[in-house]
């Protein structure tokens, strides 16, 4: 069965559902979209790995990650979403060292933060883009469903909060945006550099 590309289209969240983030893939050839429910951690490292502007103080676990395979010339040379149980995304890590190649077993939100570290391709199989695969024309309709199954796929690409910093000073920005990249707290800290970018 062949493989169909995905690239990451964004990471959305709801106010009214504590913890729920859906990673939305989109097909990189058509235009399905593939939501993934993940955690908050995952969310936040994936989104740290996206960000060029923004560097942790210290390594998160898959900074580490990439750390150890780049000493020990290991590379990762794609990401296969190779299977869907209930709900629950199985993935593959396929790495490679002095031209073997292994294929390890991982979570789906793991496996992406890994591969845009890596900047590996991300794959699935079409039966999985049926099943699971939302159209781009009726995404905006989807919204999270506050049924209490973790499990579900319907997802809302929503805007990010909008946080009022109209009222502070470019400076006073840079130094919000430096408190929250010290205290971790990224979400913050891409937020302030959003608003700083609009005035730019």
């Amino acid at each position: 069965m062949s493989l169909i590309q995905l690239n990451i289209k964004g990471i959305s969240y709801s106010q009214t559902q504590s913890g729920a983030y859906a990673l939305v893939l989109s097909e990189a050839s058509g235009t399905r979209t593939l939501p993934i429910i993940i955690g908050a951690f995952e969310a936040q490292s994936i989104a740290i790995a996206l960000e060029t502007e923004i560097r942790p103080p210290r390594p998160l676990t898959h900074d580490l990650f990439k750390t150890f395979a780049d000493r020990y010339t290991i590379n990762i040379k794609e990401v296969i979403i190779h299977k869907l149980v209930d709900g629950v995304f199985f993935s593959s890590l396929i790495c490679e060292k002095d031209g073997v190649e292994e294929t390890i077993d991982t979570r789906t939100s793991d496996a992406i933060a890994i591969a845009v570290r890596f900047q590996a391709p991300i794959y699935t199989y079409e039966n999985i883009l049926e099943k699971a695969g939302i159209y781009l024309k009726i995404e905006e309709e989807l919204s999270i469903q506050e049924t209490g199954d973790s499990e579900s796929l319907s997802v809302e690409i929503e805007e990010d909060i909008k946080s009022n910093f109209s009222t502070l000073s470019l400076s006073a920005l840079n130094e919000e945006l430096n408190d929250a990249v010290a205290n971790e707290d990224y979400e913050l800290a891409a937020k302030i550099r959003d608003e700083i970018s609009k005035r730019s």
